[in-house]
């Protein structure tokens, strides 16, 4: 008996209650202590306590659960955004590129009109040189023409020049080998006469 104080008032309880259904159906038999989580708490604590502990994890999950579905909804809207910024920028670039494009036409386009200005008058430039070269040749041309047209005409004076003196002098070597003071008596009297 000094066992049976030992034990805690409920389980000594139960095991009245056994030895009390053991002797009124007659059998002895051997009492059975029930099971308990470390010597400590029976079954029922046990369960009841997980289920404390299930509860606290499935309120905090759900808390957690509505704090990740916040975060993955702030994630997704912040994606969504940069999707946006993404489209509105890729929109920006194509008509930036577009523009650049059409100005490049336009470049190439005004380079060619250009050229074709530049050439037209490079050939107006082209013309009017060679028409003032001839007319430059034919001006050199005529004022060579009249250089050796006036040299002639300065040669032919100095031939005339020349030729005059060489023929007065000698006209004058003539007259005063041929003629004497004689012969000049003569001549004027016969000029003289034939007045």
């Amino acid at each position: 008996m000094a066992a049976e104080t030992a034990l805690p008032p409920a389980s000594q309880a139960v095991e009245e209650q056994l030895d009390h259904a053991a002797s009124a159906e007659g059998m002895t038999e051997e009492h059975h202590v029930e099971p308990a989580l470390l010597g400590i708490a029976p079954p029922a604590a046990v369960v009841s306590s997980a289920m404390i502990v299930l509860l606290a994890i499935a309120f905090f999950y759900a808390k957690a659960h509505k704090k990740i579905a916040g975060g993955l909804d702030a994630r997704i809207a912040e994606i969504k955004n940069q999707l946006e910024e993404a489209k509105r920028l890729r929109a920006d670039a194509e008509a930036l590129r577009q523009e650049y494009a059409d100005k490049i036409a336009n470049a190439e386009k005004d380079a060619a009109a250009m050229l074709d200005h530049a050439r037209t008058e490079a050939g107006v430039i082209v013309a009017k040189a060679e028409t003032d070269a001839t007319a430059m040749v034919a001006r050199r041309e005529k004022m060579a023409e009249e250089k050796i047209a006036a040299a002639e005409r300065g040669v032919m004076d100095e031939l005339r020049v020349r030729a005059a003196q060489a023929s007065a002098a000698a006209s004058a070597d003539l007259i005063a080998r041929n003629y004497g003071a004689d012969a000049d008596r003569t001549m004027v009297d016969q000029a003289i006469g034939s007045i």
